[in-house]
């Protein structure tokens, strides 16, 4: 009887733990329409696969009479499960328990499964919804944030790192997800920022409320901070399922390739006339991606920041692929610090993780401007340079139209060790375009010239000559810096026989410790 009483204190232990702060503290959750961190974890992962870590777990703080209230677990979920049949490891921070805030013991919680994780080559998915450090435990929580914040470090570029912002994250605590690779905030719920409304008001005098200060439409089309935005945190977390399908599970292994009935040779006609004949016209990038990829899935990163450029996932014959892409329709697919900065990232992500990738140039140049230069356009463009530079995994790149001056540079270019170049016949590779180089060129003739009727038809006339020579493709291709023009509704199936070429490529970097790139 004794073993059956032990047994039946475990079952009543473990019910207890899963309740977390109560029942009434579970009630309040669910009113603001949030999940509780088992319920999060369970909607993640696959049905019956998750395996608990460190349940009873308790804080060992005795400040401020903090010792007289325990609860099993500390307000961090932790432990590994499956998504889509591969493994994972994930905490979900538990708002239920003291607010969800770091104690000593939670850290510790979170990391034995990145430790784990790390062990293992698996993912790891933070579920942040938390009120900061533990005021209780004082330089304890502190060292715990830090110790979280090496384990990011070191698993960053080895192991795919995912963090949800599903409530409050604020102060130290958003340090960690803004070392991870990706950032999932819902709306009206989620926030992040180092300093609250409340400290921005009595130390600036600034008036703003959380939600502009820190929310999930801010850190989407603002800062970047956050990747995507969710309605909720359903849709957030089947974002995180999704987002991992294109992925590996670390860095010594290619992502899942998957069969595919959509034919390699599918020819797309619309793409021949999709260009407009008005260099100044726009058209919509996406269409593009979306007419090349298998079964028109794109799945889009930083879709509301520096919407200039777009950068995503897709798939070429079933394997994955990153796509970077200039996007005319908006700022006419100027690169800007924002764009430089945003495609660099996501270069070197792709770059990190076996990721081949795919870029499509329609590029007028940098953005002009003080404010541009004084926020470091110089800096900020050279790392998207150095992150095309540096990458080793299979490079292709199709020109669709512009790509003038340093920009064409900066979108790998042959030169930045671009595997496979190709360019469209509507492609117009050159320093600048017609306009600017004529007045460049032909300024002291134009100016020399009184009658308005004769300087516009010298300037015609010189523009004409100027676009037949560089507003196409071929002068490049006459040098190799293009290796072909293609046929646009054949571009499918040209690039995905380029990566076909290129599955055993190898190329390595010479031997340093580590880089350092423009930050």
């Amino acid at each position: 009887m004794e073993n059956v009483e032990k047994v039946k204190n475990l079952i009543d232990l473990r019910i207890k733990a899963k309740l977390g702060g109560g029942e009434k503290r579970i009630a309040s959750q669910h009113a603001k329409g949030k999940y509780t961190a088992h319920e999060r974890i369970h909607l993640l992962l696959d049905d019956g696969s998750f395996e608990e870590l460190d349940m009873f777990v308790t804080h060992r703080s005795t400040n401020f009479g903090i010792d007289k209230e325990k609860y099993l677990g500390d307000g961090v979920v932790t432990g590994h499960g499956t998504i889509d049949g591969r493994i994972v490891f994930v905490y979900a921070q538990d708002f239920t328990v003291f607010g969800g805030s770091l104690s000593e013991t939670m850290a510790l919680k979170i990391c034995k499964v990145m430790d784990m994780a790390m062990k293992m080559g698996a993912p790891v998915i933070g579920i942040n919804d938390s009120g900061g450090a533990r005021i209780q435990e004082g330089v304890n929580s502190l060292a715990g944030y830090a110790e979280i914040f090496e384990r990011n470090i070191l698993a960053s570029g080895v192991i795919p790192q995912i963090s949800a912002i599903f409530g409050p994250c604020a102060g130290g605590a958003v340090y960690s997800p803004a070392l991870t690779d990706f950032i999932i905030m819902t709306e009206k719920n989620s926030y992040m920022f180092v300093t609250g409304p409340k400290v921005v008001k009595s130390v600036t005098g600034e008036d703003i409320s959380t939600e502009d200060l820190g929310g999930a439409a801010v850190h989407a089309s603002k800062s970047g901070v956050a990747h995507f935005k969710a309605v909720d945190e359903e849709e957030g977390i089947l974002l995180i399922r999704k987002l991992l399908s294109y992925l590996p599970q670390n860095n010594l292994e290619d992502a899942p390739l998957l069969s595919c009935n959509d034919p390699v040779d599918r020819l797309e006609d619309s793409l021949n006339a999709i260009v407009p004949d008005n260099p100044n016209l726009p058209y919509d990038v996406k269409d593009v991606i979306h007419a090349i990829v298998d079964h028109d899935e794109f799945f889009e990163v930083h879709r509301h920041y520096a919407r200039n450029i777009v950068v995503g996932f897709a798939r070429f014959n079933g394997a994955s692929t990153g796509i970077i892409a200039n996007q005319p329709n908006f700022l006419a697919g100027v690169l800007d610090v924002d764009a430089s900065k945003k495609a660099a990232r996501f270069v070197r992500f792709c770059d990190a993780f076996n990721i081949p990738i795919l870029t499509l140039v329609d590029v007028p140049g940098f953005l002009p401007g003080s404010g541009q230069e004084y926020a470091g356009i110089i800096t900020n463009g050279a790392k998207l340079m150095y992150a095309y530079g540096e990458a080793t995994v299979p490079k292709v790149t199709v020109t669709l139209r512009k790509s003038y001056g340093g920009a064409h540079d900066v979108m790998s270019s042959k030169q930045l060790r671009g595997d496979f170049n190709y360019a469209w016949p509507t492609a117009e590779i050159a320093v600048m375009g017609a306009a600017g180089a004529i007045e460049v060129l032909e300024g002291k003739n134009i100016a020399a010239i009184a009658e308005q009727t004769e300087k516009a038809k010298y300037i015609a006339e010189k523009t004409d000559e100027y676009k037949e020579k560089f507003a196409n493709p071929y002068q490049a291709a006459a040098f190799g810096y293009i290796d072909d023009v293609i046929e646009p509704r054949n571009t499918r199936f040209r690039v995905i026989r380029a990566f076909q070429a290129l599955q055993s490529k190898k190329v390595v970097n010479p031997l340093k410790k580590h880089d350092n790139i423009p930050l």
